[in-house]
């Protein structure tokens, strides 16, 4: 694949584009002084930034503070990333020599737009440049404000866990799958294509994407394949393997589709975010759900992260414990008990490394969906874990002891009374949304099973499970509360899961000991979770402080409540109770709405309410003159 026909000047349009889309104004800042990108010469119109470069021309000059300047040098080959950078901190060097302003920041582009680009940015560190990270890992593509920013607050080119741009994330995951659209795969395909061109990325070296297509679908199979059989995984690989489409005539496009996802991959910095705690697998999954099966016929939703963060923190998950999640999907639940251990036992890495391979279970019947966990794991150095796939009620967990340490094994049926193997449950059943689908109660059922007794269950679940009448009115009465505590129920957003119209809520119990009639449960209403709907997808907002996060507040009471229900709760109206349950109902009605109290009316809410009813009335009156005389009648 040759690059003849290209110049440096194929990239600005790349270089402008990519900056643009993270949030950088790229007008000439010599006519908008609030803009930040200089193009070519233009930074010769910037005083300073002339007495540095003289007559030379960086492909772009970055202003991310008045006086502090990002420098950006391409080249048309990929193999001249190097020589890029090199010529970028030399343009940084002269502006640091010869002026009052300072460039600590540069960044090298290599390629064109058949072959993709490579990129490479470097930070002004105690007198040399070095490489910017993310979690140990070289950030991959162009610094977004933010990231700017951060990396110019904290004086380190060395980061941790940065935030995903959730915008920039759905836009480029809307462009992969236009881009797999075009490479002729198929719809149900593109989350498997994207698995496996993650496996192939794992390890340092690219994939050849110069080679032909046959070559390149062999380079990325095979690099899969030992990265999954390293893990003990291998025979996973045939759910992710790529094949090439039977058609010749639709190769090229298939290797374009490939070499463009690898870029836009890479160009979000995939490897430094993977080893953080997003689920960005989950989300690609999710993006390609409206264009594959529909996620409304078929009832798989992906648990946002701060709800699956919300249940690890609030169930304290620990180093010791067993979690598993037996609907696990992309493994949402598992990462954020991953990151939760993680962040307890900072000063224990052996702690950690313990969890992560005797304390992790998850089941999927989907075996792509199972495969595509078991990448999001093996992104986070866990490719010990027990994520196996099945129909989870056929799978039970077996207490052992691995290695002088506590773990479980997951057998084909249930083990003796007393040895379940896990301690916590963490988990998101499918909606039932068709007539015969599987009641999302039972799941809950089987996952009490699998606990040990004593052991905590967190479940998301339609509202409707905590009240409605028939066999899951049955199931509270009869299973849910004779055998276990029900200790909270959290009712959520009712547009947590759009367009998914289903309202939920989350339930805590404790397993083992009949739920006493004295005893209280947490009923709390977290009905804001600081999210946004624009153009159809919930976002955080720009301003975080212009949408409430009722789970920041709560998360902490929740969590002192489940270690010790006689935890004193304030009751708030409407937000938080700590009361016993009315067995005397005769719906069994378990949802906060059916005990939190109601606000006491203010002078000024009676004023109004009477007000509305003198208008109500005297509209009543002039509509139905004849009705109003005979009610004055009857009442003399």
């Amino acid at each position: 694949m040759g690059s003849g026909h290209f110049t440096e000047k194929n990239a600005y349009a790349f270089i402008n584009a990519s900056l643009k889309k993270l949030g950088w104004d790229t007008r000439n800042p010599n006519r908008h002084p609030m803009s930040h990108v200089y193009t070519d010469n233009q930074a010769l119109g910037h005083p300073e930034l002339k007495k540095g470069l003289g007559q030379q021309r960086p492909e772009n000059v970055v202003k991310v503070k008045e006086t502090r300047f990002w420098v950006i040098e391409s080249k048309v080959k990929r193999c001249d990333l190097e020589k890029a950078l090199g010529e970028a901190q030399g343009y940084a060097q002269d502006i640091n020599d010869n002026s009052s302003v300072h460039a600590v920041l540069v960044t090298g582009v290599a390629g064109n737009d058949d072959e993709g680009y490579l990129i490479l940015n470097r930070y002004l560190y105690k007198g040399e440049f070095r490489n910017v990270t993310n979690n140990g890992e070289p950030l991959s593509g162009l610094l977004s404000p933010e990231i700017a920013t951060r990396i110019l607050s904290e004086d380190t080119p060395d980061l941790e866990d940065l935030p995903i741009n959730e915008n920039v994330f759905l836009a480029t995951a809307e462009d992969v799958n236009k881009e797999l659209h075009l490479g002729a795969i198929n719809k149900n395909e593109r989350a498997r294509v994207v698995a496996v061109l993650l496996l192939a990325l794992v390890d340092d070296t690219m994939p050849n994407i110069d080679a032909n297509p046959t070559i390149l679908i062999k380079d990325i199979n095979a690099r899969a394949e030992e990265v999954l059989k390293r893990n003990g995984k291998e025979n996973f690989f045939p759910s992710v393997q790529l094949a090439p489409p039977p058609s010749r005539d639709n190769h090229i496009k298939f290797r374009t589709a490939l070499v463009n996802t690898i870029q836009a991959l890479l160009h979000l910095n995939i490897r430094s975010t993977m080893f953080s705690g997003t689920d960005l697998l989950g989300k690609f999954y999710e993006v390609f759900l409206k264009y594959g099966n529909g996620a409304k016929e078929i009832g798989i939703v992906l648990t946002p992260r701060h709800i699956t963060r919300f249940a690890a923190e609030t169930l304290d998950i620990g180093h010791d414990d067993l979690v598993c999640d037996p609907a696990c999907g992309t493994g949402g639940f598992l990462i954020a008990a991953l990151d939760h251990v993680k962040k307890k036992c900072r000063a224990n890495n052996r702690q950690v490394d313990r969890f992560k391979k005797h304390g992790l279970f998850g089941i999927d019947q989907d075996p792509i969906v199972t495969a595509l966990a078991i990448v999001n794991m093996i992104f986070r150095n866990d490719g010990k874990n027990h994520i196996v796939e099945g129909n989870c009620f056929a799978k039970y967990l077996k207490r052992r002891v691995q290695k002088s340490c506590a773990s479980a094994t997951v057998l084909s049926k249930a083990p003796p009374k007393g040895e379940e193997g896990a301690s916590k449950i963490l988990m998101n059943p499918p909606f039932a949304l068709k007539k015969g689908d599987e009641k999302e109660y039972r799941f809950v059922q089987h996952g009490l099973d699998l606990l040990q007794d004593g052991g905590i269950l967190f479940s998301v679940l339609p509202i409707s499970t905590m009240f409605e009448s028939g066999e899951v009115k049955a199931w509270r009465q009869n299973r849910l509360l004779k055998e276990n505590s029900l200790l909270a129920v959290v009712t959520f957003p009712p547009e947590l899961f759009y367009p998914i119209a289903v309202h939920t809520l989350g339930v805590i119990i404790r397993k083992g000991s009949q739920h006493q009639k004295t005893q209280n449960v947490l009923w709390v209403r977290a009905v804001h979770d600081g999210f946004i709907k624009i153009k159809g997808k919930r976002v955080v907002p720009s301003d975080p402080l212009a949408e409430p996060d009722d789970f920041k507040a709560v998360a902490p009471i929740v969590r002192a409540f489940i270690r010790d229900p006689r935890f004193e709760v304030e009751n708030k109206p409407l937000i938080m109770k700590a009361a016993p349950i009315n067995f005397d109902d005769p719906l069994l009605e378990l949802v906060p709405e059916a005990y939190l109290d109601a606000e006491e009316p203010t002078v000024r809410d009676i004023s109004d309410n009477v007000e509305q009813l003198v208008r109500e009335t005297a509209s009543l009156s002039i509509r139905f003159p004849n009705l109003w005389k005979s009610q004055n009648a009857d009442s003399q």
